[in-house]
C-alpha cells in the first residue's frame, strides 16, 4: 500500500462524489463469485458500444474519473482469464482497455474495466441480465487535466485518505468539507430532501495515473448534493464567525435535487449493502443504525443519486441525522423516540432549579387581566401567580429566567393607554313649499209674483234656483222660498282654500231681489326652512366603550288582565362609541349615534310618536380628520286638482270650476364624526 499525495487525494474524493453515471445491479444473493468472460465493442452510426460480459447478472458501478476515462467496477467478480476482445485501431474509440482484480473502500472484491479513449467522449450504460453496455459518442474538447490537477492541490482535504482504483481525477477547488457538512439536528422524521448540504460538481477531466490497491478508507468525505424544496432552508450556527446561515438554497415549486443522475435496478438487494454503495459514490462518512434491515426491488433510469438515495430511506421509512461530517441512517421511529428523549431531558433541565418570588405593582394593567395571560405565556409548569386586588399587585413565584420573562412581559403590557376624544354631529335640514288657489261662487234666483215677477202660470206660479252647498257669508240658505233673499245664496261651486292668506269676494243682485251672484276667489302660498343640529361628544381610554345620552322619556301606559302598566320609551340623542387607536395614528371606532325626538303635534290618545334618526357603523379615521358616516335624503313633491266634471274643461271659464293645490317638501340627515387621539 502507498500513500498518494495530498493533491491527488483531494482529487480522488472528487472524482468519487461527482461520478457521472452510476448503474447498479443484484440479481439475487450469488452463490459463488462470479466471473468476467470477456470485453468486446461494436460499431455504432455515432460512436461505439463497449459490451462486458459475466457469467451471471452482477452488481457493478462506472465513473468517470476524467474525460478520457471510463471506470467499471464488477462487485464479487473476478477478471482472470476474460478475454478482451476490444480493437483499438482503425476508428475506434477506445485506445486501451485494463483489466484487474481489485478490492473496494469496503474491503469487497471487485473485478475493474479501464477503458482509456483516443478522445473526450460521453458515455451511457444499459445492462440486460448478465451483459453490460457502455455506449462511446464523441464528446467535446478536452479539458487541461494538469490545471486541475494543480488546482486540486490547493483544496483543503483531510490527511489519511487511501487511493485505490485505476485512475485518481482532480477535484474542485475552494470546498471546505467540514463547513459544507455541518447541519443542525433535524427532526426524527425529517427526510433527506432540503438537509443534507451540497457539493459542487467536479470537473470532468483529470490525468489518469497507475493503479495502486486500497486499505485505508478515506477519514473525512466530501458532502452530499442537495434536495431543495419550496420550503425555507434550515438555519444553523457559523462556529467561525458566530452567525447564522442557511444549509441550502431553496426554490418555489418542487423539489429539485443537484445529484448527479445514475441509473439503479436492485433486485432484492440488501438494504444495508446499497446504503453502504451510496457512502462509497457520495463520499459521505455514513453510519448505519443495527435497526436498519430489509431488502430493496427499485428501478430507476438517470435520476440525481441524491433523489435516488432520498426515494430509499422513505420507502424504508428511514431518517437521518447529521453530526459533523457524519451522517447516520436510522428507523424514523428510532430517530423520533431519540428526539422525544431529547426533548424530555431538555424539559427536565429546563425545569430544575430554585424557585423564587417577586411582587409586581401595576400602574395601570389590572392584575386579575393580566394572570391568565402570564401564565400562559411566561411561567414554567411549576410556577404560580397570586393576585392582591387591593393593590392591584402580581406574586410571581417561578425559575429565575421565567421571572425575567415574566418582567419584561409586564413592563410591555403596564402602559398607560392614549385617549380618544370623539365628536359626532347630527345636522337635520328641512324645506316645505306650499301654494293653492280656490273659488267658491252661488248665486239665486226667484219668480214670485210678490216682487212682480211671476210665470204667468197657475202652475208653476212662483219657483227658485240656487246653489245648495252651502253659504258664501251668513248663515245657511233656508229650504223656504219665502225667506230673505239675501240668505238664500248658496254656492254652486265650494272650493276654497282653508286656511286661506287672501280672499276677494264679489256680490251682484238685482234691485228686486229676484237673481242674487255671490263669487269669493282665496290663495295660500307658503315657504319654510329648518336647520337643527345636534352634537354630543365624549372621551374615553383606547378600546373601552363609552356613552352619552340627553332626551326625556315618555311614559307608556297598558292595561292587562285589569292591571295598568307604566313604561318608559326614551326620546334621547345619544352617542355610543368604542375606539381602537392603530399604529399607523388612526382610529377604528364602532359607533351608535341615534336622534329620537317626540312629536307632540301627532299624538295619540296623549302618547306621541317619536321621530327617530339612527346610524349604526365601524369606520377607520385619520386623527382629527372628520368623515360622515350617514345621510338620508328624503324629497317629496305633490300636485293635487279638485274640480267640478265637464264644466272645468269649458274654455277660458273652465278655471271658476277647480282649485288647484302644489306642495314640494325635502328633509335631509347627515352625521358626521371627528375623532381626535389625546396623547398624555
Amino acid at each position: 500500500m502507498r500513500l498518494a499525495p495530498r493533491s491527488v487525494r483531494a482529487a480522488y474524493a472528487a472524482a468519487t462524489a461527482a461520478a457521472v453515471a452510476l448503474t447498479v445491479l443484484a440479481a439475487g444473493a450469488a452463490t459463488g463469485a462470479a466471473r468476467l468472460v470477456g470485453v468486446s465493442a461494436e460499431a455504432r452510426d455515432n460512436g461505439q458500444t463497449v459490451l462486458i460480459e459475466s457469467t451471471e447478472p452482477v452488481a457493478y458501478s462506472v465513473s468517470r474519473p476524467d474525460a478520457r476515462t471510463v471506470l467499471v467496477e464488477l462487485r464479487n467478480v473476478s477478471v482472470a482469464g476474460a478475454a478482451n476482445r476490444v480493437s483499438t485501431t482503425g476508428t475506434s474509440l477506445v485506445a486501451k482497455v485494463s483489466l484487474e482484480d481489485g478490492n473496494a473502500l469496503d474491503g469487497t472484491a471487485v473485478g475493474r474495466i479501464l477503458l482509456a479513449l483516443h478522445a473526450p467522449s460521453a458515455h451511457k450504460v444499459r445492462s440486460s441480465r448478465n451483459t453490460i453496455r457502455v455506449d462511446l459518442a464523441q464528446a467535446g474538447p478536452a479539458i487541461d487535466n494538469a490545471a486541475l490537477v494543480e488546482a486540486a492541490a490547493t483544496a483543503a482535504v483531510p490527511p489519511g485518505l487511501a487511493v485505490s482504483g485505476l485512475a485518481e481525477a482532480a477535484g474542485s477547488v475552494g470546498i471546505d468539507p467540514m463547513a459544507a457538512l455541518q447541519a443542525p439536528q433535524p427532526a426524527a422524521a425529517a427526510s433527506l430532501a432540503g438537509q443534507v448540504p451540497a457539493a459542487a460538481p467536479a470537473p470532468a477531466d483529470a490525468k489518469p495515473i497507475e493503479a495502486r490497491p486500497a486499505e485505508a478508507k478515506p477519514a473525512a468525505a466530501r458532502p452530499m448534493p442537495v434536495a431543495q424544496q419550496q420550503t425555507p432552508p434550515p438555519v444553523i450556527n457559523d462556529p467561525s464567525s458566530g452567525q447564522q446561515r442557511p444549509t441550502a438554497e431553496v426554490t418555489e415549486g418542487r423539489k429539485r435535487y443537484t445529484g448527479h443522475p445514475v441509473s439503479l435496478d436492485f433486485q432484492n438487494a440488501d438494504l444495508r449493502s446499497v446504503l453502504r454503495t451510496f457512502a462509497e459514490i457520495s463520499g459521505l462518512n455514513m453510519v448505519i443504525d443495527p435497526a436498519v434491515q430489509g431488502t430493496v426491488d427499485i428501478v430507476l433510469t438517470e435520476v440525481p443519486w441524491d433523489q435516488a438515495l432520498d426515494i430509499i430511506l422513505r420507502g424504508n421509512q428511514l431518517g437521518y441525522t447529521v453530526d459533523g461530517t457524519i451522517v447516520r441512517i436510522a428507523p424514523l421511529k428510532v430517530l423520533a423516540a431519540e428526539e422525544d428523549e431529547r426533548r424530555k431531558l431538555a424539559d427536565a433541565q429546563a425545569l430544575s432549579g430554585d424557585l423564587r418570588v417577586r411582587t409586581f405593582a401595576l400602574s395601570y394593567a389590572k392584575a386579575t387581566e393580566l394572570q391568565p395571560l402570564l401564565t400562559r405565556s411566561a411561567l414554567s409548569q411549576r410556577g404560580q401567580i397570586q393576585v392582591d386586588p387591593r393593590t392591584n399587585t402580581l406574586i410571581i413565584t417561578d425559575l429565575t429566567d421565567r421571572l425575567t420573562t415574566a418582567e419584561n412581559l409586564i413592563n410591555i403590557l403596564d402602559r398607560p393607554e392614549p385617549q380618544v376624544e370623539v365628536e359626532a354631529r347630527v345636522v337635520t335640514t328641512t324645506r316645505d313649499f306650499a301654494r293653492e288657489l280656490g273659488i267658491q261662487w252661488g248665486f239665486n234666483g226667484r219668480v214670485d209674483p210678490e216682487i212682480g215677477n211671476t210665470t204667468g202660470l197657475a202652475f208653476p206660479n212662483r219657483g227658485s234656483i240656487g246653489g245648495r252647498t252651502g253659504t258664501v257669508s251668513g248663515p245657511e240658505v233656508s229650504n223656504d222660498p219665502r225667506g230673505d233673499p239675501r240668505q238664500r245664496a248658496g254656492t254652486v261651486v265650494n272650493l276654497p282654500v282653508s286656511p286661506a292668506n287672501g280672499a276677494i269676494g264679489l256680490a251682484l243682485g238685482s234691485i228686486n231681489g229676484a237673481f242674487n251672484l255671490d263669487v269669493a276667489l282665496s290663495a295660500l302660498e307658503r315657504t319654510g326652512k329648518g336647520r337643527v343640529l345636534s352634537t354630543p361628544r365624549l372621551t374615553t381610554q383606547n378600546n373601552v366603550e363609552a356613552e352619552v345620552a340627553q332626551g326625556i322619556q315618555i311614559p307608556i301606559q297598558t292595561v292587562a288582565n285589569n292591571t295598568v302598566t307604566v313604561s318608559f320609551k326614551d326620546a334621547v340623542l345619544m352617542l355610543k362609541v368604542t375606539p381602537q387607536i392603530t399604529s399607523a395614528n388612526t382610529v377604528i371606532m364602532r359607533i351608535t349615534v341615534e336622534n329620537a325626538t317626540p312629536d307632540f303635534g301627532r299624538d295619540v290618545q296623549g302618547i306621541p310618536p317619536i321621530d327617530t334618526q339612527r346610524a349604526l357603523t365601524q369606520v377607520q379615521v385619520n386623527d382629527g380628520a372628520t368623515t360622515v358616516i350617514g345621510g338620508i335624503f328624503v324629497s317629496r313633491e305633490s300636485s293635487n286638482i279638485n274640480r267640478v266634471p265637464f264644466l272645468h274643461r269649458v274654455p277660458l271659464i273652465g278655471w271658476l270650476f277647480r282649485r288647484d293645490e302644489i306642495q314640494d317638501e325635502s328633509r335631509e340627515l347627515l352625521i358626521f364624526i371627528t375623532p381626535r387621539i389625546l396623547r398624555g
